[in-house]
Order: structure tokens, then sequence, then C-alpha cells
């Protein structure tokens, strides 16, 4: 019978979660289809990634937003980047190029770029994506921008992955969308802490007021959600889930990349304020005991009662996360949701194990 309470006590917060997620999944949002009246400084640091600009500038370039410029940072690029760039400046005055060269100080370090790039940007409102990431249509800009106001200085986007067939691509995605729904409601309950790079948006003086990277410089990772984390509050922050203003790019191919993609994402959690670390821990430990105690109750004699509360649990779980998946147009994960999380679980734990003895997270 104590094994029955404690997994009824795990469902519990579990449900409590899941009703604060519900924030995202059941509340409506509403956009502007006008273009904003600001300009706009729309920032990509770019590493080796000559094949990408080539697809993704005319694709940022040909955003409907009446006065933007395009910055692009060559972050010390050993492949043909630096050339590209050089290519579509040639044809369109809107984009800025930043070379960077490597600096002893902060040897392959992306905020070091970042920052530089920042700095040369002419507009005091900026958007970012990364290299590999294309918009979702010629409304991102427009969207993104429309978050701004006197008062909100950062908006929160969406950055997806493309749609590919096999388990690892919905592994991919599906955590990806489990993190989206995590940092939405949490923004939307006025406790944001966390945001992507692949679609992000603040303003110049909140950057310089905050002193920039410089409290996490030396750490690799984090330029997006170690700044969102410190810098945004629940007053400054809004969010933009339109499915026009999504960003998506090429999802990992094989385990070991998304792995190693993982360990420096993850690697960053620890830095978050002590209230942020301590809600996704006992979100993701529930989850983790969730599994444990439904696998020994269902052994016992009250196999049946666990049954019960376990099937609660999950009609729960398919109803929120189901109803952001929707939202976030990943509507095909939902069928699966179970399984991905059982699966997603196990990976988070073998990166939790790694990472305790391998620090070795750098930016590519």
């Amino acid at each position: 019978m104590v094994l029955l309470y404690i997994l009824g006590a795990v469902i519990l917060i579990n449900c409590i979660y899941y009703l604060f997620f519900s924030k995202f999944s059941f509340n409506s949002l509403s956009y502007s289809s006008e273009p904003p009246s600001i300009p706009v400084s729309v920032i990509v640091c770019a590493k080796n990634e000559a094949d990408n600009l080539e697809k993704n500038i005319p694709l940022w370039l040909a955003q409907e937003y009446p006065l933007f410029e395009l910055v692009l940072i060559n972050d010390a690029s050993m492949d043909e980047s630096l050339e590209v760039m050089e290519k579509f400046a040639a044809e369109d005055d809107r984009i800025k190029i930043v070379n960077v060269k490597n600096n002893e100080a902060f040897w392959g370090n992306k905020k070091y770029a970042l920052t530089l790039g920042i700095k040369a940007a002419r507009h005091d409102h900026l958007v970012f994506t990364d290299a590999d990431c294309f918009p979702a249509s010629t409304k991102w800009l427009v969207l993104m921008a429309s978050g701004f106001s006197q008062k909100k200085e950062i908006v929160l986007g969406y950055g997806g992955y493309e749609r590919k067939k096999g388990i690892l691509n919905k592994l991919v995605r599906f955590e990806t969308l489990l993190t989206a729904l995590q940092y939405f409601s949490s923004a939307m309950s006025g406790n944001p802490y966390m945001g992507v790079g692949r679609n992000l948006a603040y303003k110049t003086q909140l950057y310089y007021n905050n002193k920039g990277f410089m409290s996490h410089i030396k750490i690799p990772s984090g330029d997006d959600d170690l700044f969102v984390n410190e810098a945004a509050t629940a007053k400054n922050t809004a969010i933009c889930a339109h499915p026009d203003a999504f960003t998506y790019s090429q999802p990992k191919l094989t385990y070991k990349e998304w792995f190693r993609q993982k360990q420096r994402h993850y690697t960053t959690s620890k830095y978050y304020k002590t209230k942020h670390k301590i809600q996704l821990g006992l979100f993701y430990a529930s989850n983790v005991f969730f599994w444990m105690m439904a696998a020994v109750v269902l052994l016992t004699d009250k196999w049946l009662i666990g049954l019960g509360l376990i099937l609660f649990r999950f009609i729960v779980q398919y109803v929120v996360i189901g109803k952001a998946a929707q939202k976030l147009k990943e509507k095909d994960l939902i069928a699966s949701i179970p399984l991905l999380e059982f699966f997603l679980l196990f990976i988070q734990i073998s990166i939790f194990i790694s990472n305790k003895g391998d620090s070795r997270v750098k930016w590519k």
C-alpha cells in the first residue's frame, strides 16, 4: 500500500506540472499582422556554415519587413562561409559582415563573436537565429518584432526541427517540443527562465544593461538560455508562438551527434537561478520516479489500482502535451508520447552521467 501512495504522490506532482503547462497549451495568443515601425537587426553567427548560408541568406532577406539589416558574423570559419557572405553582400546593401578572427583569450567562443556582431548592429532591436535555421514564412520577422513594446524587451520564439523518418528524429522533435512547452508556460506565468538562440529577440539596451555575456563569457554554451535566465523578468518578456514565426533547422542524423549536442546544452542548466534549477529538476525527477514506481506497483497485488493511476497520468499528459504539439505543428508525435518520454528519460540520464566526467563542450 505504501508503494501505491508513493506512486500517487509522484503522479500528483506530475499532474501539477501539467496543469502549469496548460497555461501555454490552452491559452490563445493574439498577434499583429502589421509590421512594427521599429527597425530591426537580424543577427546570425556562423562557423563553417557555407552550405547553410547559401540556402538561408535569401530566406532571411525575403522577410516582409520594411526596415532591417542582416548582420552576418563569420566566426573564424575554415570553409567558404566568408566568401558566401561577401557574395550576397555585394548584391544587397542590407547585409553587414563582421569577420571575427580567433582571439587567444576567447578561442572558439561564440559569445565573443556574438558580442562583436551586436556592437556592429545599427538598430536597437535584435532578432537572433542560427546559420542552419530557416524561417517558416516571410512573416517571421514581423511576428517576432511585434512582440516588442515599451516594456517588453525580450521575445521568446520557437525553434523547431525538420520532420524526417525514424525514431531519432521523433526524439529530437519531442525533446524540443517539451522544452518549448516548459519555457513558454513559465514565461506566461511570469517566471521566464530560458530561450533558444535559433529564434530569440531582445533589445540592445537590455544587453548592455546586463553587461552582455560577461557573467558567463567563459562558458562555451549558453549565449541564449543563460542570457535570458539572467535578464528576463515577468514584465520584460513576451512569447511568440505563431506558426509563421517558427524557425526550422536540420536535426542531427546520428545518436552520437545528438548526444554531444545535448551534452553541450545541458551543461548550462547548472548555472540557472536556483529556483529554476529546482523547478526543472523536480519535473525531471518526478518523471523518472513515475516510471520506476509504475513498474514496481504493477508487480504488486494492488496492480489494478496502480494501473488506474497510471492511465490517469497518461491521459493528463496526452491532453496537455498533445494540445501543445498541435500548436507547435508537431501533431505526428502525439501517438508516441509515452514511448518518446521513456526513451528521452533514458538518454537524459545517460547525458547527466556522462557530463559528470566530461567538460568538453565547445562551439563547433
